[in-house]
């Protein structure tokens, strides 16, 4: 079972929609022009939009088996007394003071750049269940964090 929020929810659909409806049209599209050009032992382009069409299609497989498992949590009903899925964590690394804000979201919604990381990395596995005061660290691949949680909010 996959908890996630509802935008991430939506957006694995609109992706689904998207490969369904333009890509896999176009590869389809791509593949019938190939066949048209004859001798399909030789033929590259249609070799290369079939591999195109199998690699979309077990996207499309993939997407639609993570969309069936798929449980949207409303955030609403979550409390905020401690770190869990869809709460944005305020915290110190106590090694450098640097302050970082990250919302602890389903691995399909990691995004860095959102400041969103997946429920199962290291800094949200070592965070998980914790209340705000608590010192915790993480092991990261370049060694051992120590952050100090400073708030918690949905």
């Amino acid at each position: 079972m996959e908890y996630m929020s509802q935008e991430g929810y939506d957006k694995l659909v609109a992706e689904l929609q998207e490969m369904i409806n333009v890509e896999l049209p176009r590869v389809k599209d791509a593949i019938a022009e190939a066949r048209d050009k004859g001798d399909l032992s030789e033929n590259f382009e249609y070799h290369a939009a079939k591999r195109e069409q199998g690699k979309l299609l077990s996207r499309i497989s993939y997407k639609q088996k993570i969309l069936e498992n798929a449980r949207v949590i409303d955030a609403s009903v979550l409390g905020s007394d401690t770190v869990g899925l869809l709460r944005t964590v305020e915290m110190t690394n106590l090694g450098n003071n640097a302050k970082m804000t990250y919302t602890i979201v389903n691995p399909h919604e990691a995004n860095l750049k959102e400041g969103k990381i997946s429920i199962k990395s290291p800094i949200a596995e070592a965070l998980l269940g914790r209340k705000i005061g608590e010192t915790v660290e993480a092991h990261v691949p370049s060694g051992i964090l120590k952050l100090r949680i400073d708030n918690i909010t949905l």
